[in-house]
C-alpha cells in the first residue's frame, strides 16, 4: 500500500478558494440531510502545557465513503514566532477497507475551509447588494477571510484591524465596523471585540475567532439581537462561549447553515435583520475538503507516494 503526503506547499496550491467554497456548500448540505457522521470533537488540554490538542473525526458513507481525522495541535503564541497558530495533519481512510491513503498538511485545510465556510454563510445570510466588509483580525484566518470575501461580493471595500495594530489607518475596530454590510471577527480575544450598537441594520456577522467555551467575540447584545445561525447546533451549545451564557441555549438559534442551504430554514427575511453565523469548524468540512484536495493531487500528479 502507498500513502500519498501532501505537504503545506502542496495543499496551498491545489485548494483553491473557489472550489472550496462549492465544496463546503455541498458537504454542510449534505450535513444536514444526515449523509455524514461525526460525533464533537476531543481537545486534550494538559495542564502544564499553554498548547493544546483537539482530535475531529467524521465519516461519509455510500459509494466511495471515507473515513478521515484531523489532528490538529493549537499554540497561541505561534504567530509571534511567524508560525500558523494550527499545526497538524489530516488523515483520509478508504471507508471500505480502512487502509489509510492520504496524509495532508491541516494548517491550509483549516484556514481555507474555515473562510470557504464564512463565504457561504455571507453568500446565503448577507443582503443583497452587500459590499463594505470588517475583518477583525489580520492573521492567518483575516487575510484567508479577505480572499473568501472577495471570492462570493461584487468587489468589495474590505476594511481590516488588528487587535494590535490597529487599522490600516491606525483606528479602532468601532471604526472598522461602522457602516459595514459584512463584519468577520477573526481574533485569538477571549473578550468581546464586536459590539451590537456599532453594527448598522442589516448587518451580517462571521463570528470565527472564538471556539472554546471560554472565549467569546461578539458580545451579549448581539446575540441577543440577532437571528442565530450555526454550524452545527451540538457544538455551538457545547463549545461556544457566545451561547454558554446563563439565560442563553438552544433556542436562540435559529438554524443551522445547512439547513439554510437546504431551503428548510428561510435565513434572512429582511434586508434590515441582523443575521450572526457562529462558526466552529467541523470534522466533515475537513473530510470535504482534504478529498477534493486529493483528487486535484490525483489529477496533477502533485504530492509524494510513500510504501506504507
Amino acid at each position: 500500500m502507498t500513502l500519498l503526503v501532501l505537504s503545506e506547499r502542496d495543499v496551498e496550491r491545489l485548494l483553491t478558494m473557489e472550489d472550496c467554497i462549492e465544496a463546503m456548500t455541498d458537504v454542510l448540505a449534505a450535513l444536514a440531510r444526515g449523509a455524514l457522521y461525526q460525533p464533537l470533537r476531543s481537545v486534550l488540554r494538559p495542564p502544564d502545557a499553554a498548547a493544546l490538542m483537539g482530535l475531529m473525526p467524521a465519516h461519509r458513507s455510500g459509494p466511495g465513503g471515507a473515513f478521515s481525522l484531523k489532528e490538529i495541535v493549537i499554540v497561541p503564541a505561534n504567530p509571534a514566532r511567524g508560525l500558523d497558530a494550527h499545526q497538524g495533519g489530516v488523515l483520509l481512510h478508504d471507508g471500505e477497507t480502512g487502509e489509510l491513503r492520504a496524509l495532508l498538511n491541516a494548517s491550509p485545510i483549516t484556514a481555507i475551509r474555515t473562510a470557504a465556510v464564512s463565504a457561504v454563510a455571507t453568500r446565503a445570510l448577507a443582503h443583497s447588494g452587500a459590499r463594505t466588509v470588517a475583518i477583525l483580525g489580520t492573521g492567518v484566518q483575516g487575510k484567508a477571510h479577505a480572499a473568501a470575501m472577495r471570492a462570493v461580493l461584487d468587489e468589495p471595500e474590505i476594511r481590516m484591524w488588528s487587535p494590535s495594530r490597529g487599522g490600516g489607518a491606525g483606528g479602532s475596530a468601532e471604526d472598522a465596523v461602522r457602516g459595514a454590510d459584512v463584519v468577520c471577527t477573526c481574533t485569538t480575544s477571549t473578550d468581546p471585540v464586536l459590539r451590537l450598537e456599532w453594527l448598522t441594520p442589516g448587518a451580517h456577522v462571521n463570528g470565527v475567532g472564538a471556539s472554546e467555551p471560554s472565549s467569546r467575540e461578539l458580545d451579549e447584545e448581539t446575540i441577543r439581537a440577532a437571528t442565530l445561525v450555526v454550524d452545527r447546533r451540538e457544538s455551538a451549545l457545547s463549545e461556544a462561549g457566545e451561547l454558554l451564557i446563563p439565560g442563553f441555549g438552544e433556542e436562540r438559534i435559529a438554524a443551522e447553515l445547512g439547513e439554510v442551504l437546504t431551503g428548510a430554514h428561510p435565513g434572512r427575511t429582511s434586508d434590515d435583520e441582523l443575521t450572526v453565523f457562529k462558526s466552529l469548524g467541523l470534522a466533515v468540512e475537513d473530510l470535504a475538503a482534504a478529498e477534493l484536495v486529493v483528487r486535484r493531487a490525483r489529477e496533477q500528479g502533485a504530492g509524494v507516494e510513500v510504501d506504507f
